[in-house]
């Protein structure tokens, strides 16, 4: 496994549509395990393709519940209700900002080994699907934000 560069803001492939997967590959595996290393690292619950430079649709997540998520091609199938909430992004570190998202989601998506299947999130992890769905069409909380986008304050910042 390897930690792989996370794009920032203005970084142009942020802004582009991923391509469905065909087939789960050793180079695919790869990514997946790299990209949850990556995340981890980062102190993150999701990453998507596009945040570690590649244009294929694979998110992964993990929101502290005990599993660790892989959607493949994810399709998001319905939501219900809305919550206003803070949202804020490996690649675009240090902001975060207000986010009206559904407080239930149901996608349909492949695993890591290529079967089907269907997953049902509320709150965290259904702010973390639709969040990083967004990313596998170009799409960053930035364009969701309500009102401006605030400074978030870290531990380094406290000690100062």
């Amino acid at each position: 496994m390897a930690v792989r560069q996370i794009r920032v803001l203005g970084d142009e492939l942020l802004r582009k549509s991923c391509k469905p997967i065909k087939e789960v590959t050793p180079r695919i595996r790869q990514l997946i395990d790299d990209m949850f290393e990556t995340m981890y690292e980062a102190n993150g619950v999701g990453l998507a393709g596009p945040q570690v430079g590649i244009l294929k649709q694979v998110v992964v997540i993990d929101v502290e519940d005990g599993n660790q998520y892989v959607l493949i091609n994810p399709e998001i199938l319905e939501t219900e209700g809305s919550k206003t909430d803070y949202d804020g992004c490996l690649s675009i570190p240090g902001k975060t900002g207000k986010v009206s998202r559904p407080v239930h989601v149901k996608v349909r998506a492949f695993d890591e080994n290529m079967e089907p299947y269907e997953l049902e999130g509320e709150e965290l992890l259904a702010r973390a699907i639709c969040h990083e769905c967004d990313h596998l069409h170009g799409g960053l909380f930035v364009d969701l934000v309500e009102g401006e986008l605030e400074e978030v304050e870290t531990a380094e910042d406290e000690d100062e």
